[in-house]
């Protein structure tokens, strides 16, 4: 009898742990869809300047650059930046992996030979990651959330590594809020989205939110 008293109990128990979870998904949702407009709206003149700059830095280019990248439950989709590389980055990385600076499957290194003069400005604002705006209105991505990795990345992802995708990746994260966060370790930096997994809530997504402008204004970018 008490076996099936503890059985219902804890039913009763993830029941409402999952109850929380989607009330919780909804209104973050919603959330995303009002901020993002906002936002769009408010820096759509700051952005034309950015993709004007961008053209006359690299002319020929076109100042938002797509990449696939993997998203909730390995859902690929294409991510939005302003350009910040040379449009032949992409074909340069093999000759530069030898120099990769991240353990693990990310690879970065300092002072990359593919960043045009303005890309190394907007990767130290961060205003590189506007366009991203899009992809949350779109769904493809949250505010807040583990950054969305590249397909080589999760291919090389063990069975910890791939709990990054059981949630909306983020346009910002509690790695992206770490001070010299490019110096942190792959397992440093998924320690880090496991505790955004395990623990978010509306007050952690604005704690996160705000030190991240603090970030910017603080030009913590890489």
């Amino acid at each position: 009898m008490q076996a099936k008293a503890d059985m219902h109990i804890e039913s009763r128990t993830s029941s409402s742990i999952a109850d929380r979870r989607r009330l919780y998904s909804f209104f973050k949702r919603l959330q995303d869809i009002l901020l993002s407009i906002l936002a769009l709206v408010i820096l759509l003149p700051l952005m034309l300047v950015v993709a004007v700059m961008i053209v006359i830095d690299n002319p020929g280019a076109h100042p938002i650059f797509a990449q696939t990248r993997v998203g909730l439950n390995g859902k690929e989709f294409r991510l939005y930046k302003f350009r910040t590389m040379y449009p032949n980055a992409e074909e340069k990385i093999e000759e530069l992996l030898s120099q990769n600076e991240m353990n693990g499957p990310v690879f970065k290194i300092k002072n990359d030979p593919r960043i045009t003069r303005v890309g190394k400005v907007l990767r130290r604002t961060s205003i590189d990651e506007l366009p991203q705006l899009v992809n949350i209105l779109l769904g493809d991505m949250s505010i807040v959330g583990p950054r969305p990795a590249l397909p080589r990345e999760t291919c090389q992802y063990d069975d910890n590594a791939r709990q990054r995708l059981t949630v909306l990746p983020g346009l910002t994260c509690l790695w992206q809020i770490q001070p010299q966060r490019n110096s942190l370790s792959f397992e440093e930096w998924l320690a880090l989205d496991m505790k955004y997994i395990e623990e978010r809530s509306f007050l952690l997504d604005w704690k996160i939110m705000f030190a991240t402008v603090r970030a910017v204004m603080n030009m913590e970018g890489e």
